[in-house]
């Protein structure tokens, strides 16, 4: 399952990326994050964020590792649990005064949580819609 969604703010590229880049800031703009933490590392390839979301009533955890760092360019996280492989890539591009970025979360289910994946696309795509409105946002703001 592939979502993919693009936010354009008046906003430098620099601040832009600064704020995606730090995975903490989910839980500002990600209504389906309850809770990110930085488990190690400085930011930077390597790094581990504990996620904590709810999705269709249910809390789960994924860890995500900073796969891919590009300053003020793109990010690359893999994120894993039990059920589901995450890639969340966000690339940045600075358009005159507007800097766009271009969120792409790709899943991969396991298990018996394939089975019933075709049955979720259209909550995951709610739930796209909705990240996309608050990242626009929470940029909006910075």
């Amino acid at each position: 399952m592939k979502i993919r969604k693009i936010v354009r703010v008046e906003k430098p590229i620099e601040a832009v990326f600064a704020y995606l880049s730090d995975f903490t800031t989910t839980t500002q703009w990600d209504p389906g994050t309850v809770l990110t933490v930085r488990s190690k590392g400085d930011g930077l390839i390597g790094t581990e964020y504990l996620n904590t979301s709810t999705f269709a009533g249910r809390q789960t955890q994924l860890i995500y590792v900073v796969e891919e760092f590009t300053l003020n360019q793109s990010i690359r996280l893999r994120g894993e649990n039990k059920t589901v492989i995450a890639h969340d890539t966000m690339t940045f591009r600075q358009m005159g005064a507007r800097t766009e970025v271009t969120y792409t979360a790709e899943l991969t289910f396991k298990g018996l949580a394939r089975l019933i994946a075709v049955f979720l696309k259209p909550a995951f795509a709610r739930l796209g819609n909705e990240a996309e409105v608050g990242m626009a946002k929470a940029l909006n703001q910075l």
